[in-house]
């Protein structure tokens, strides 16, 4: 049994990482670091809360360390973690800055330890699916593609994502999930367009992007804003034989949100996603027709089974750091970008840096 500590009780923890913890086999939630032991125990009563990460981190029988904290205390946290010889998982994003990314896959490599990063979006059902009909090919040669997360959220909350703080903010927040989508179905651009703009009353943070990633015959746009209460598709795909188009988010958050476990008995239909999605195509004669498409089942719990099976020694790492450098440089890129008002160049792939180091 692998002893898991969590580290902060925010929204990460209460909806994504203890749920998925706990309907894991092979993995056990062990204790968790909050200020706030009210609101664990309200949920988890049994369940031993330290006020002080550092008390949660040098315990003996903690395996791994789960780190879904504000993304500014990415990097302490983990470099703690790992320091005391834990395997860690860090939420998205990695870290605010690539370098400090790089130290952590330094610290992790000395001291032989598994370092992950919770890019979970890579198991949305549309995006399962869309990765299927890419490795079909049943698009032909992908010319244009635009990934949109849109919400409709006019309020202003007193949260870390939205204060104005270093790693606050749109682009830190739902970035990273778009720019590792992006980088797995097309690769490394050659350069980044980033526009944030703060379009909320009293928006201390941007709350609205469009990045466009620049490819030698082909243009990406990831979009996001919380003021659009007409969402534009979450994915628009076109290639030289047809189009993928599929409306609305994936399920699995909003199920975790509404108690369910991808294990229970409740939860059959887990990762279902029932959003309108359409394939369109060129036939023979010329004319577009449609064609239906089943999305793949979302699986969000497959991270942790993989991981699992990894700290065991039995899979691979489900998301290595090194790809999450990738996005990092991506990161800092586009908001290089904005500053500037300009296109900038993708610097050299951080993960092919790393490859040739080891």
């Amino acid at each position: 049994m692998i002893r898991v500590g969590l580290i902060g009780y925010g929204y990460a923890s209460r909806t994504f990482h203890a749920p998925l913890i706990e309907a894991t086999p092979g993995l056990e939630l062990a204790a968790v670091a909050s200020s706030d032991a009210a609101k664990v125990r309200a949920d988890r009563p049994a369940l031993h809360v330290h006020a002080d990460p550092g008390e949660l981190v040098a315990r003996a029988d903690v395996d791994l360390v789960v780190i879904p904290t504000p993304n500014d205390t990415h990097h302490p946290l983990a470099r703690a973690a790992l320091g005391a010889g834990r395997h860690v998982v860090v939420d998205k994003p990695f870290t605010v800055t690539l370098a400090q990314g790089e130290e952590l896959v330094r610290l992790a490599r000395e001291r032989g330890r598994v370092l992950s990063v919770f890019h979970n979006r890579r198991w949305d059902g549309d995006f399962l699916t869309l990765e299927r009909l890419l490795r079909e090919g049943r698009l032909g040669r992908i010319v244009e593609a635009t990934s949109c997360f849109d919400r409709f959220r006019p309020e202003v909350r007193a949260r870390w994502r939205e204060g104005g703080g270093f790693g606050s903010g749109l682009w830190y927040d739902l970035g990273p999930h778009l720019l590792d989508q992006a980088l797995r179905l097309f690769g490394w651009p050659t350069a980044i367009a980033l526009d944030r703009a703060a379009l909320r009353d009293g928006a201390q943070a941007d709350d609205w992007f469009c990045a466009r990633l620049r490819y030698e015959r082909l243009r990406v746009t990831l979009h996001a804003g919380t003021l659009v209460a007409a969402h534009a598709p979450r994915f628009a795909v076109h290639g030289t034989r047809g189009s993928f188009v599929k409306d609305g988010l994936d399920v699995q958050e909003d199920a975790l949100k509404a108690g369910l476990r991808p294990t229970s008995s409740a939860a059959a239909d887990w990762g279902v996603d029932r959003g309108r999605a359409r394939l369109l195509l060129r036939d023979e004669a010329g004319a577009i027709t449609e064609h239906p498409v089943t999305l793949v089942r979302g699986d969000y719990a497959h991270y942790y089974a993989a991981l699992a099976a990894a700290l065991r020694g039995e899979a691979a790492n489900p998301v290595p750091p090194e790809e999450a450098l990738d996005v990092m440089a991506l990161v800092e890129a586009g908001i290089a970008s904005d500053l500037q008002r300009r296109e900038a160049t993708a610097p050299l792939r951080p993960s092919s840096a790393q490859a040739r180091q080891s």
